[in-house]
């Protein structure tokens, strides 16, 4: 049963964030919602709130140790527990290498890697001494294939693949924590904008005429994973659009 259980989803604020969180409260999990965007955060909030949901929402920077931290010790102040972590916060500024966007890779190095090491660490003690837990990292159906434009990005989601696996090696079987990546393909959302290299206008052009999948697609995927029986394991969710070759 995960009705009455917590759950920490990162990068909420909007896309598969802001659409998990609202599924979450739906099935009865209480959700602690954390994003930069405090404003989008609190009109979510109300929302969950409207359809008798619980929320919790706190400002909330992943390449910030502190603050993942100190949001993850709220949550605990507050409920006393933590079930369930969405690493969700991502950045997507696709670029082909030799334009050496160098600001750009940082930030997705820094969002897309230490983002999820530094969330997981904040919560990975609480979930190790109760014998139970759920972590949910947002890998991308670029953490198993490369494609070009795409190499720094692909590489921090493969990066996100391996530290997935090595967290299930490690804590499944000792400590009782489930693990799952979800590996999504080309979604409806606002990582598209983020990308500045003016020669993958087409690329962009082209994704937009696909039937992309929807956020509300993911959240699905993650609500089934985690609300999976305890003896299951639901280890990877690669979804791609039907019309997706690659």
């Amino acid at each position: 049963m995960i009705k009455g259980k917590i759950a920490i989803i990162t990068g909420a604020s909007s896309g598969i964030g802001e659409a998990t969180a609202l599924t979450l409260a739906k099935a009865g999990i209480k959700v602690a919602i954390g994003a930069r965007r405090t404003d989008r955060l609190e009109k979510l909030a109300k929302k969950i709130i409207a359809d008798g949901g619980e929320v919790f929402f706190q400002k909330l920077d992943v390449t910030k140790r502190d603050e993942c931290d100190n949001f993850a010790k709220s949550v605990l102040e507050k409920w006393s527990s933590i079930d369930i972590l969405v690493n969700n916060a991502g950045l997507m500024p696709l670029s082909f290498f030799k334009n050496l966007k160098v600001d750009e890779w940082d930030k997705m190095i820094d969002v897309n890697i230490k983002g999820v090491l530094y969330c997981t660490g904040s919560v990975i003690n609480h979930m190790k001494e109760k014998k139970s837990g759920h972590i949910v990292n947002l890998s991308s159906v670029a953490g198993r294939i490369v494609f070009p434009a795409g190499s720094v990005y692909c590489a921090t989601k493969h990066a996100v693949a391996a530290f997935t696996e090595g967290l299930r090696q490690e804590f499944s079987v000792r400590s009782n924590i489930r693990v799952t990546s979800i590996e999504p393909g080309v979604v409806a959302t606002e990582l598209n904008d983020t990308i500045t290299d003016e020669s993958l206008q087409g690329f962009v052009e082209n994704t937009k005429k696909m039937e992309a999948l929807q956020a509300q697609d993911i959240a699905n995927a993650i609500l089934y994973a985690v609300d999976s029986p305890s003896h299951v394991n639901v280890n990877e969710i690669l979804i791609r659009p039907t019309t997706q070759e690659r």
